[in-house]
């Protein structure tokens, strides 16, 4: 694992934990993913099939800057990722009202 790709997992686990403790949420199926596979190939799983409850989850608490979808469209962690993956992460948030933009330039 590179610097980036452990920089992206850290950042996946700091997500779990601040979802665990501002909103309460304890995604213990992404956890379990992340210990197993790994940030990268966790959000890659993620990004292949229809929004995942804790997607959902996020968007229903006003909460998907916690996502992995944000996530992956970062700068600094868009090289770990296809243009088809950063497609799909930007796509399902902008289909579920969030400006990824917007909330970047914050």
């Amino acid at each position: 694992m590179d610097e980036r790709e452990r920089e992206f997992h850290f950042a996946m686990v700091a997500i779990y934990e601040t979802a665990k403790i501002e909103l309460g949420y304890v995604a213990t199926r992404f956890a379990q993913m992340l210990a197993e596979h790994g940030g990268v190939a966790t959000a890659r799983h993620l990004l292949r099939g229809s929004p995942s409850e804790g997607f959902t989850t996020l968007w229903e608490r006003q909460r998907l800057d916690l996502s992995v979808e944000y996530h992956v469209c970062q700068p600094r962690f868009q090289p770990l990722f296809t243009t088809a993956e950063r497609r799909t992460a930007r796509r399902r948030l902008e289909a579920y009202g969030f400006d990824v933009d917007a909330r970047r330039a914050r």
